[in-house]
């Protein structure tokens, strides 16, 4: 590559050989001297009280060191802590302190042994037994209320209910009306790394190699809880191998590992199994939703009301911002908006790519396409003719708003105009053929992060903050960022992150990454540059550090300011689908999917169109597969494997996935200009396959997954 215009170009992973060639080192691979093993004893019941525990056979069996239960187990401070991604109201489980049970699977002994089989042998030689009380695990069964809290995104706050106009009484007027319910069931992250934690003692000081989106939060999470200052506590995750937003939270697991190695004075090894993931973290929540719209017969929408609730556990206040993208996606006087949540014996749900908007836009989204159908308009158009001039939510002009030219862009491409609107009409040979659209959305978020720079005097850079990378490429868009910046070549770059002794960095999550980490790499290679060459009076880089002959650095934090105030930022975009089912056996196969997105600056359109790629496949496993079981008798999840709880494989992927960006520049949103892309990637993927499922077979699902028995 000539030059050094290294931002907005296609350049491959800089890790990817590490990754292909195995010696990308992840949590559960890093060498420890004298290391033991643990496992973890669940509970069976989904809410009551241990009455008695027999530990006496596991502490006999071959290489056991420790059984820890609440009887034995440290007594620990958990201290107040709460990160960003913890709930706001509730508290987190207190493990292994008292003989209370809040939901199945919560952990109720630890077992530590010289091996992994060891210790998963002696956990099942321990003997529970439990004085059940009334739970409540069935949905059905729900009775939910507003929450005491709701958060917007990472900073700001929306209420749970919000009225505009008058939204029923225009609801009751309105010529044509769709009102309907759409359910999507409990999902599941299931990425290919499985959770782990190394936890190791040195005196006061812990080091955990950890499977983590925040390692900062990590630090801070296992230091309330142990009582000891974050400082002490170091976190170490270079690599994450998926996590789709299950590794934000600081899970029961790490604080586990960390107690096993304090008993059994060794280094600890705690890796879950598929099956602890279903119980051992979190996930999608199970939602109802209810959408009226009502609309003039010319298409204009005259009133929204969308009313949601979805599960959360008794402990935690879960909420996710299920409603926000209806408060503005499309122009309407009269929308209302209600949120709940039902407190269920479970264990407490958390963010899953494109958390509420990939729910809520679903329900918005198929809504849509029944009021197209209902007023026999092109569901495009119906679209186009509710485009907003501001977000009439909050009254602010959006900062950019890429939304025509995106259904423009795709549909085009697409070859929409072809479409017979008749349900069934399309054929290919047997196969019914459909073809859909969705509306995407995500916020754009900016939170304050840090990075650190450091030329040397052989004319190379060394780069780094604590920021994540859990697929997105990271380590790649974060370079090419830093080259460009410092005027070098990329192979002069020495990036490092994942590991919180480096600069501050937010969650790896919320499509915020780029642009907070990114501006903040850009600032500090900006600064570190200027005084080199000010210092060595030159014009040239290289020539400044020779002349230097020792290294220069400089650390810098951005943070969010004024640029964006008195603006409504979000990443828009339009989905099309084309999909063909079988009439006979009702299976559905996605054929194509062109979903073009205005992301602000795109850094790397390589890694950009593979995230696109990814949340497109995301999409898929939502509208066709994805369904965690739920027995409702307890609250146990019968399909906590991957041979019954389906995930789209290669050969469910579309032979076509393509992907435009949208030109934007907008200078309201960060230094960077960029606004993410991980989560408007998946949003409106499922509603344009179950409209395009319509149009093929004229039946509506409006329950996910969209399986075959209900096509039959």
């Amino acid at each position: 590559m000539s030059g050094n215009a290294f931002v907005g170009q296609p350049v491959s992973r800089v890790d990817g050989r590490q990754k292909v060639t195995g010696r990308a080192t992840y949590a559960a691979e890093f060498p420890q001297a004298n290391l033991a093993h643990a496992a973890v004893v669940r509970s069976t019941i989904a809410h009551g009280r241990v009455s008695a525990i027999d530990t006496a056979a596991a502490q006999r069996a071959p290489g056991v060191l420790a059984v820890i239960t609440h009887r034995n187990a440290p007594r620990l401070p958990y201290q107040p802590h709460k990160g960003a991604v913890d709930p706001v109201v509730g508290e987190r489980l207190h493990l292994l302190q008292d003989d209370r049970v809040h939901s199945q699977g919560q952990p109720v002994a630890l077992v530590v042994a010289e091996t992994l089989e060891q210790a998963q042998h002696a956990a099942t030689l321990v003997r529970v037994r439990y004085a059940a009380e009334g739970a409540v695990t069935d949905v059905r069964q729900a009775q939910p209320v507003l929450p005491t809290h709701e958060k917007k995104d990472q900073s700001d706050t929306t209420p749970p209910e919000t009225t505009r106009g008058d939204p029923h009484k225009a609801l009751a007027a309105a010529p044509v009306q769709v009102n309907q319910q759409y359910v999507i069931p409990r999902e599941n992250h299931n990425p290919l790394e499985m959770h782990a934690t190394i936890a190791a003692w040195d005196g006061n000081r812990l080091t955990l190699w950890d499977k983590t989106q925040w390692v900062d939060n990590v630090a801070d999470e296992i230091a309330a809880v142990f009582g000891i200052h974050a400082q002490g506590v170091h976190v170490v995750s270079p690599f994450v191998g998926g996590a789709f937003g299950s590794a934000l939270r600081t899970w029961p697991h790490v604080t586990l590992a960390a107690l096993g190695a304090r008993v059994a004075r060794r280094p600890v090894k705690l890796m879950l199994s598929r099956r602890d993931m279903y119980y051992g973290t979190g996930y999608r929540p199970h939602t109802v939703q209810w959408v009226a719209l009502g609309a003039s017969r010319e298409g204009r929408l005259q009133a929204i009301v969308h009313d949601a609730w979805q599960e959360t556990s008794t402990y935690e206040e879960y909420s996710e911002s299920l409603l926000n993208a209806t408060r503005f996606l499309h122009s309407c006087p009269n929308v209302h908006t209600r949120h709940r949540i039902a407190r269920l014996n479970v264990h407490t749900p958390t963010y899953m790519r494109a958390p509420g908007e990939s729910s809520g836009v679903h329900a918005l989204e198929c809504a849509m396409d029944e009021l197209a159908v209902a007023l026999a308009m092109d569901p495009v158009e119906l679209r186009l003719r509710n485009e907003p001039q501001q977000d009439e939510f909050k009254q602010q002009p959006f900062s950019s708003r890429a939304t025509r030219e995106a259904y423009r862009l795709a549909g085009e491409r697409f070859g929409w105009s072809r479409r017979n609107p008749v349900p069934g009409s399309m054929r290919d040979d047997r196969w019914l053929i459909g073809w859909g659209v969705a509306a995407a959305t995500y916020p754009m978020n900016f939170a304050p992060a840090s990075a650190r720079a450091r030329l040397l005097p052989d004319g190379s850079a060394e780069v780094s903050t604590a920021a994540s990378d859990m697929g997105p490429g990271t380590w790649t868009s974060m370079t090419q960022v830093a080259a460009e910046t410092l005027g070098l070549p990329m192979e002069h770059v020495r990036f490092t992150l994942g590991d919180n002794r480096l600069p501050k960095a937010p969650v790896h999550g919320g499509s915020m990454t780029m642009a907070s980490v990114g501006s903040a790499v850009q600032a500090a290679c900006r600064k570190v540059r200027q005084d080199a060459l000010a210092r060595a009076n030159a014009t040239d880089l290289t020539e400044a550090m020779r002349r230097l002959g020792r290294p220069v650095e400089a650390t810098e934090e951005v943070q969010p300011g004024e640029q964006g105030q008195g603006y409504s930022r979000h990443a828009f975009g339009a989905v099309f689908v084309e999909v063909a089912v079988d009439p006979d056996l009702g299976e559905t196969r996605v054929r194509r999917i062109v979903g073009a997105y205005g992301a602000g600056r795109v850094v790397n359109p390589k890694l950009a169109r593979s995230q696109c790629i990814g949340g497109m496949i995301g999409g898929i496993g939502m509208a066709l597969m994805e369904h965690a079981v739920v027995d409702p008798r307890n609250g146990r999840v019968p399909n906590a494997n991957f041979a019954e709880y389906a995930v789209p494989v290669h050969a469910d992927a579309p032979p076509v996935m393509e992907v435009i960006f949208v030109p934007e520049d907008d200078p309201h949103l960060n230094p960077l200009g960029v606004k993410g892309l991980g989560e408007i990637a998946m949003v409106g993927v499922a509603p344009a396959i179950v409209n395009a499922i319509y149009h093929a077979t004229g039946k509506r699902i409006r329950e996910l997954p969209a399986t075959p028995d209900k096509l039959l």
